[in-house]
């Protein structure tokens, strides 16, 4: 690895119009230290990137946990539940792209859809060869010198060339040679398996009892086993993504409350609003009017995402 590869300067920030503009980018070149990571998964309603410099950090998507390694890229989309964490030692560096930019262009809206389904790929993190590494950062390295010598074409040139970082992604994406190891103790993937079947079937019923049948473990070495690998008992973390599913749903949509507490899979409206006021400190529907992406934006704002 050489660090020729990306462009860095530690603590630099790139920035194009603002977080809820429909056109923005902010890039953030920094470390992350293990003592910043976050306690559970979040999402925002704009895309991100994250590459990783050095060393190596776990990210969590959607309750699966993917190893990533130096220039692998984690692309995220909107409203993706996840977070990453990162090793204890030296703070790894890593450069954090946040962005939202329209896709309906006249006779370019096919062409953009086409270009943003990298995003969605059941494993989207893309990891490529020295070689085919070079091309794709080097719109990033464009980027990096350009905003070091603004000109009047600033914003202009780092669109043009961001754009040309994606359609590189796309343009070689059946080359990515990432694929998803197991690590840990098998118990430790198993919790992770679990932890990512509840994200995928939160609507339904779901108890102790019925996953400690389906994954073959018992229900007291299930609970003990959660709690050590997630941080989280397994009803606190059914009760987390639940939440933060309403979250999403809440901001993104005009479905009435009681609909999304069902939806969401709770039991009652009573109990979605007592365990949505203890996770938020307010109700569903204050949440919906004072909420919509506010805490996301003044996170970008201030220059340090929490991730």
């Amino acid at each position: 690895m050489t660090p020729s590869i990306l462009a860095y300067e530690q603590g630099y920030a790139i920035h194009v119009n603002e977080p809820g503009d429909s056109l923005f980018y902010h890039l953030d070149y920094d470390e992350r230290s293990h003592e910043l990571n976050m306690e559970f998964q979040h999402f925002h309603d704009f895309y991100e990137i994250c590459i990783l410099l050095d060393r190596t950090a776990a990210h969590i998507i959607e309750g699966s946990l993917y190893e990533i390694q130096p220039y692998d890229i984690v692309l995220l989309r909107p409203s993706l539940l996840h977070k990453t964490q990162y090793p204890k030692g030296m703070p790894p560096k890593r450069l954090i792209i946040t962005f939202a930019m329209p896709r309906n262009i006249p006779g370019l809206d096919s062409g953009y859809t086409e270009l943003f389904s990298i995003f969605d790929e059941p494993i989207p993190i893309f990891r490529f060869t020295e070689e085919l590494r070079q091309a794709v950062m080097a719109p990033l390295n464009e980027i990096f010198y350009l905003s070091q010598n603004p000109s009047v074409l600033h914003s202009v040139a780092i669109h043009s060339k961001f754009v040309e970082f994606l359609c590189t992604i796309h343009r070689y994406s059946a080359e990515n040679s990432y694929v998803r190891e197991e690590t840990g103790s098998s118990m430790s993937q198993r919790m992770y398996t679990i932890a990512s079947y509840i994200h995928s079937h939160y609507q339904n019923e779901l108890s102790l009892e019925e996953i400690s049948k389906r994954f073959f473990v018992s229900a007291h070495h299930l609970s003990r086993q959660f709690n050590r690998v997630t941080g989280f008992t397994f009803t606190e973390y059914i009760q987390m993504t639940r939440i933060r599913n309403a979250q999403q749903m809440l901001l993104n949509s005009n479905k009435k409350i009681t609909d999304i507490a069902a939806q969401c899979g709770f039991a009652s409206f009573s109990q979605f609003n007592r365990i949505f006021n203890k996770l938020n400190g307010m109700s569903p529907s204050t949440y919906r009017r004072s909420r919509q992406s506010q805490s996301e934006r003044e996170m970008i704002s201030s220059g340090r995402p929490d991730r």
